[in-house]
C-alpha cells in the first residue's frame, strides 16, 4: 500500500504528501479549496507530533480547540496529479490567544509550491469563546520553536533538504 500522506520528519516537523486525481480539476490541476485540506490535515499531524498523541484528544484533555481564525495563501507553482511535495511547519508567532503556523510546500525538484499561514485560535471545548493559549500549547509550540532555531540558527528550514530526504515516495531508496 502507498500512502498518500506521512511524516517524513518531526524536527523540522515536515509531511510528505502526494496528489490524488480527485484532488485535481479536469485539466488536472488541485482545486484551490484543496490546499486547505492539506494545511489542515498537516497542523492536525503536527499537534498530534507536539502532545506525543491524536491531536483531537489531548485537546479534548486538556479542555481546548483550535478552530482557525485567519489562513492566507502564496501559491507559487502548480501542484499536478500524482506530484509529491514537502509540507515543512515553522512557528512563525505565538500570541495571547492566537498562534501562526508558517508552511512552506516544496516540490521534489526543490521549488516552492506554495506558502500558507495558518492562525488557530484557542477556545474552550465546548463553548464558542476565545480563551488564552492553554500553558500546555505555548510551552509545546515555545519548545518546538526554539529547537528549530537552534537547530538551524535563524529559522526552521522546511521542505526536502532540511528533512534530509533524497527520494519520493515510489522511488526506490539508495
Amino acid at each position: 500500500m502507498i500512502s498518500t500522506e506521512y511524516v517524513l520528519s518531526e524536527q523540522p516537523f515536515v509531511v510528505r504528501r502526494r496528489v490524488r486525481w480527485g484532488e485535481c480539476d479536469p485539466a488536472g490541476v488541485v482545486y484551490t479549496a484543496t490546499f486547505s485540506d492539506y494545511v489542515i490535515s498537516v497542523a492536525e499531524l503536527f499537534y498530534g507530533s507536539l502532545f506525543g498523541g491524536t491531536p483531537q484528544a489531548v485537546k479534548d484533555r486538556h479542555g481546548f480547540g483550535t478552530p482557525t481564525r485567519a489562513l492566507e495563501f502564496d501559491f507559487r507553482r502548480s501542484l499536478w496529479p500524482d506530484d509529491t511535495f514537502d509540507i515543512g511547519v515553522e512557528v512563525e508567532g505565538i500570541r495571547t490567544r492566537t498562534f501562526t503556523l508558517l508552511m512552506t510546500a516544496r516540490k521534489a525538484d526543490g521549488e516552492i509550491a506554495f506558502v500558507a499561514r495558518l492562525t488557530p485560535v484557542c477556545i474552550q471545548r465546548g463553548k464558542r469563546e476565545s480563551i488564552e493559549m492553554p500553558a500546555v500549547l505555548r510551552e509545546a509550540l515555545d519548545q518546538y520553536q526554539t529547537r528549530c532555531r537552534t537547530s538551524y540558527r535563524t529559522s526552521c528550514q522546511t521542505g526536502c533538504e532540511a528533512a534530509g530526504a533524497t527520494t519520493f515516495a515510489g522511488e526506490p531508496t539508495p
